[in-house]
């Protein structure tokens, strides 16, 4: 399998280009900005994405989605609890100093939780982790060699989320956190929305009283 993993647009977001060689198949997750960047990694590779998968519907994640899709034709999946938030792109770029929101294109998937991703010959499971958003999900992939979670921002190295913003709820992602997330083997490597990569294990320690 394929992993990059880069920092892309004003908030820093973490995008991922994850893709089987075997099958040249593709799955970029949170392409926030930067799309030509993100289309450059996936050539070099000889990728072809096949799917768009949004952690949650913060501009800083999803802003370069409809770009993408239009640039390659892949389906974006995001869960509909976040759809309010989607709708909402014009206020959240201003919370950010942009003048202009970046154009709003259409969620062709709908992620619930279970349901299983599958890039060639790699299926992962979707988890609805709410808490930093109400449509917030993770992604884990128990990958023979390295287990993977995609985070989104539920779990970040030494923290979490911010749930001060609308669709927010402490109580939820600490819930998130216990329930769906520190119960995965404690080698899996975390991706998340923002910063370094961490582990389960590593993470642990900070949520053992929840």
């Amino acid at each position: 399998m394929v992993l990059e993993t880069f920092p892309v647009g004003l908030l820093h977001c973490n995008c991922s280009v994850f893709g089987d060689e075997s099958t040249g198949e593709a799955l970029v997750i949170d392409p926030g900005d930067e799309i030509e960047r993100v289309l450059a990694i996936a050539r070099r590779h000889s990728l072809r994405i096949t799917q768009i998968v949004i952690t949650h519907a913060h501009i800083d994640h999803i802003g370069g989605a409809k770009k993408l899709r239009d640039a390659t034709g892949a389906p974006v999946c995001m869960n509909a609890n976040d759809a309010e938030l989607y709708e909402s792109l014009e206020m959240q770029a201003a919370w950010i100093g942009l003048q202009r929101a970046p154009e709003r294109g259409p969620i062709d998937v709908p992620l619930n939780d279970g349901d299983k991703i599958t890039v060639g010959g790699t299926s992962g499971t979707v988890l609805h982790t709410p808490g930093h958003t109400q449509g917030s999900v993770s992604l884990y992939f128990p990958l023979a060699d390295e287990k993977k979670l995609f985070a989104g921002d539920t779990l970040f190295q030494g923290g979490y989320g911010r749930t001060d913003l609308p669709g927010g709820n402490a109580k939820q992602i600490f819930r998130s956190i216990r329930d769906k997330l520190l119960v995965l083997p404690e080698e899996t490597i975390v991706i998340p929305g923002h910063g370094d990569l961490t582990t389960i294990g590593e993470e642990r320690p900070f949520y053992a009283r929840l």
